[in-house]
């Protein structure tokens, strides 16, 4: 069993709320965090068919993309499609979690993980919303010690630049220190100044990371009162957001790029904007619905944008600005990340050692049928 509580965390750990659009509504849509479960079911859409299914397979909750609730609602009417919804899932004790544009957003989230399998090269995201600030800390280490806190600050994710990890500074000095009545001094004697020998250790951190860098370095540390310093930076962390570009590892057709799509997001059919026979060098993309995106990647150099929901005119305009596109189809881009997102969820429980089943739906359709 595990808290839902315990289960948000590990979702927004994944995709932080903090990345989600001003316009959204993530996060806990239904439930108690307090409440326990030892089954999740994890679904694009909360549709009554997913909700039935989360019922019949025990579980108590149900983590979703597609927010439940995104209007206010005026009232709650049991004689209304969404009412109805609501109370089947109240009656069987279900909450509802979403994770939406934040999870779009995210490093290991489904933009990301498309241009992954795209095995595209030099990934950058399309439309920047979000860089994570740094902060520098310096704490004062005696003599012998300075490699375990190092170490201990290094694992809880801190002195990490670009690709190097284990990012530090040190120098070596004196610090003096005069225990007082009632303290129970690592070195020296209560009443007498002590001079030690010490080490002068700094490290970047990602602000997000901060309480736990700071948990585990206090956790090693052998003083009883831990001097240390916190410099906010200027330094502008990578940048997460909306949609990856990147470059393919060799050039493709038009046509050649859709059928690799295809096999991707596994769909029989998609919609294509350009010449077939086009060369491919460059890929833009954005799940769901990207077209409003198109003149970014445009500017930024993409031959093609790869997306779902493009309607008749902005077919046109990015045709006439020579951007090809490709509409794989709204569904199919982003549920084909659902087996990515359980994954990630059963090794963060695995990790935790929490006893509790993470599945995905069966249940899921396109809402359409071509005839």
């Amino acid at each position: 069993m595990a808290k839902i509580g315990q289960i948000i965390s590990w979702i927004e750990e994944l995709a932080p709320r903090k990345l989600a659009a001003e316009w959204d509504n993530v996060g806990l849509m239904l439930g108690d965090p307090g409440a326990e479960t030892d089954k999740v079911l994890v679904a694009l859409d909360c549709t009554p068919a997913v909700a039935e299914e989360a019922i019949e397979q025990g579980a108590g909750l149900l983590v979703t993309h597609h927010p439940l609730i995104f209007k206010p609602l005026k009232n709650l009417r049991f004689d209304t499609a969404t009412g109805r919804l609501l109370a089947r899932l109240i009656q069987n004790n279900i909450a509802v979690y979403s994770a939406h544009t934040n999870l779009d957003s995210a490093e290991k989230g489904i933009n990301a993980t498309l241009a992954r399998a795209l095995n595209l090269q030099d990934i950058q995201v399309l439309e920047p919303g979000w860089r994570e600030e740094y902060i520098k800390i310096v704490v004062f280490v005696p003599a012998g010690h300075e490699e375990a806190v190092r170490l201990a600050m290094a694992e809880a994710g801190a002195g990490h630049i670009g690709n190097y990890s284990h990012c530090t500074f040190q120098t070596q000095g004196t610090g003096t220190f005069l225990p007082l009545t009632g303290t129970n001094p690592y070195l020296g004697q209560v009443g007498q100044l002590e001079r030690a020998e010490e080490y002068r250790l700094e490290t970047i951190c990602p602000k997000s990371k901060l309480k736990r860098v700071l948990q585990a370095m206090l956790k090693v540390h052998p003083y009883e009162e831990v001097a240390y310093d916190l410099y906010p930076l200027l330094n502008e962390g990578p940048a997460l957001g909306l949609g990856r570009i990147g470059l393919l590892p060799q050039p493709l057709t038009l046509a050649q790029l859709a059928a690799r799509i295809k096999e991707i997001v596994s769909v029989a059919r998609l919609r294509l904007g350009g010449s077939p026979e086009q060369t491919v060098k460059k890929v833009a993309l954005c799940s769901g619905s990207g077209a409003s995106l198109a003149a970014r990647a445009k500017m930024q150099g993409a031959d093609v944008l790869l997306t779902g929901d493009v309607k008749y005119h902005e077919a046109q305009d990015m045709l006439q600005m020579g951007l090809s596109f490709i509409d794989a189809g709204h569904f199919a881009t982003e549920a084909f990340y659902l087996p990515y997102w359980v994954r990630e969820l059963q090794q963060k429980a695995a990790g935790a050692g929490a006893i509790v089943e993470i599945i995905q739906s069966t249940r899921e359709k396109e809402p359409w049928q071509e005839i």
